[in-house]
């Protein structure tokens, strides 16, 4: 059973009309960048809870969660009328495998993700470690509508840390917008659109791909990369794909 402490919000980043980040502060023991716990609020006597990855590298001072309110959900609404000075519980036990140590060495990263589990990726990136491990870093960020693209501010200054070696693809799946790549991430992996964009292939030479979003998207992706010859990566028998289901 988890440990609960108490977080206070910090600041409340709205993104739109329902995605929204939390800043939190919060006494926790140390965690890796990709890593999750749990945020609950209580309804009367019942405490809700749902899993949340950090968004904020380890080292930060605060940490930061990315959420969709879901009008009929159970938790997100209630989380959706937070705001700087509210408290709400998180689980002081972060764990999730979605971290580089359980990588292995490759020349490129590819990180996919799908709406709000373009969190752990980010906590990665703006970790730094990700910058001695690989020489080049991918991130895609699929979405519904091109609204929901969040975080380009701070995408933009991972831009500027990595230079060259970073390439950011956001992609649409029910608009046109502009400089993002139209429909669903296994779709445009399939097509060739996607390296074509990036200038870098997809290989089980050089790549280790990390894969996080709902379970359609991780399912199909995983289909697509073993077609072309790349292996899910487990502990006892190393391969390139790496994947959390996240919704």
């Amino acid at each position: 059973m988890a440990d609960w402490v108490e977080g206070r919000v910090l600041e409340r980043i709205d993104w739109t009309d329902t995605h929204f980040s939390l800043r939190v502060q919060a006494t926790l023991p140390p965690y890796k960048a990709g890593q999750f716990t749990k945020l609950a609020l209580y309804d009367g006597e019942q405490k809700v809870q749902r899993a949340y990855s950090f968004v904020n590298p380890p080292s930060a001072s605060w940490h930061e969660f990315y959420v969709v309110e879901i009008p009929d959900g159970q938790l997100t609404p209630r989380l959706g009328t937070l705001q700087a000075g509210d408290t709400l519980l998180i689980a002081a036990n972060p764990t999730g495998f979605l971290t580089l140590d359980e990588i292995p060495p490759a020349r490129d990263l590819w990180m996919l993700s799908t709406g709000t589990a373009i969190g752990p990726f980010l906590s990665i990136l703006s970790d730094g470690e990700v910058a001695m491990r690989f020489d080049n870093l991918v991130l895609v960020h699929g979405v519904r509508q091109g609204r929901e693209l969040a975080y380009r501010p701070l995408i933009e200054r991972l831009a500027e840390r990595y230079g060259p070696r970073f390439s950011y693809v956001p992609m649409v799946s029910r608009e046109a917008w502009p400089d993002a790549l139209s429909g669903r991430i296994p779709a445009a992996i399939e097509a060739g659109t996607l390296e074509q964009r990036v200038g870098l292939e997809i290989s089980a030479e050089a790549s280790q791909v990390m894969i996080c979003g709902n379970p359609e998207m991780v399912r199909d992706t995983q289909r697509v990369l073993i077609e072309r010859g790349l292996t899910k990566n487990l502990r006892r028998k190393p391969g390139q794909i790496s994947a959390e289901n996240y919704w």
